[in-house]
């Protein structure tokens, strides 16, 4: 009879088992590997940036939900940095984690690598920002907070403060040249 494989268990978070509690960054953190076919190539012959938008917002949402324990939906990306193509042919790895928390709002960091499955030669292609929204009966809900640990998590937290007080100013900015 074949082993049933179970899946990895899941951190639970450190200061209680409720999904009001604070958690850390390393509990949001997720990952997501796809081998790049054809079916994902562009006319050029390399990996449609729409294919790769769509593995950033699944890793996203994979962060968003493994810290907030619930539904999340995306309010908007920030930033896409497309830095070298990805090829037909490699794997797609998205690493994700939760950067900021604010009330029912989150910010999730996206790092994009493209391996060669032959070499294992790593580069990465890709980084992203994008707000995702934590909602509860389709109603945004308020988030744990976060408890960023390390020097970088911080330095993470504290640049996402500052692209999200950049994206408020030019939205007051725009809405102001309305009137």
């Amino acid at each position: 009879m074949a082993e049933e494989i179970q899946p990895p268990e899941r951190p639970q978070p450190e200061t209680g088992s409720g999904a009001d509690e604070a958690r850390t960054v390393a509990h949001s953190r997720s990952y997501l590997v796809r081998w790049m076919g054809l079916a994902d190539a562009n006319s050029a012959g390399f990996i449609h940036g729409g294919t790769v938008m769509r593995m950033v917002d699944e890793a996203a949402g994979l962060a968003a939900i493994k810290h907030s324990s619930r539904r999340v939906v995306t309010a908007g990306m920030d930033r896409m940095t497309f830095v070298t193509p990805v090829f037909v042919g490699e794997l797609l790895r998205c690493s994700s984690a939760v950067n900021a928390v604010w009330r029912s709002s989150m910010e999730v960091g996206v790092r994009v690598e493209a391996e060669n499955p032959f070499t294992g030669e790593t580069r990465h292609t890709s980084t992203a920002y994008l707000t995702m929204v934590a909602l509860e009966d389709g109603k945004p809900i308020t988030a744990p907070q976060l408890i960023a640990e390390s020097e970088d998590e911080l330095r993470r937290q504290r640049e996402a403060e500052l692209r999200r007080e950049n994206r408020l100013a030019e939205r007051d900015q725009i809405r102001g040249a309305r009137d």
